[in-house]
């Protein structure tokens, strides 16, 4: 049985958390909470908020072991982009993007992962 978690709107670019996305994608749980805590990336911290997010459903509602659980699949979707402009000179303007990005992480139990 499947269990997922998703981060909304969180403030780092895509491309750079699907760098660490791609890290933990397959590996147990316990090793890919071994992988994030170690990893020097800002995004370790946000992929391992909703990773525990996603453990801790599959606990309360599926009734699973945490240590038993895969992270099946985990990707990264592009969020809204916040548009700001930086003044620059003679009186011209440049555009700042701040994106944002939706992270999913699903896990299942070893045997059906």
């Amino acid at each position: 049985m499947e269990t997922k978690a998703v981060s909304r709107y969180v403030r780092i670019a895509p491309r750079k958390a699907r760098a660490v996305v791609d890290l933990v994608r397959g590996k147990s749980v316990t090793q890919a909470r071994e992988i994030l805590a170690f990893c020097e990336r800002a995004a370790a911290e946000n992929v391992a908020k909703t990773l525990n997010s996603a453990v801790a459903n599959a606990e309360h509602n599926n009734h699973l072991r945490g240590d038993n659980l895969v992270v099946k699949t985990a990707f990264v979707d592009e969020g809204p982009t916040l548009k700001r402009i930086r003044p620059r000179a003679k009186g011209s303007a440049s555009r700042i993007n701040k994106r944002t990005c939706h992270i999913t992480i699903v896990v299942a139990p070893r045997e059906e992962a």
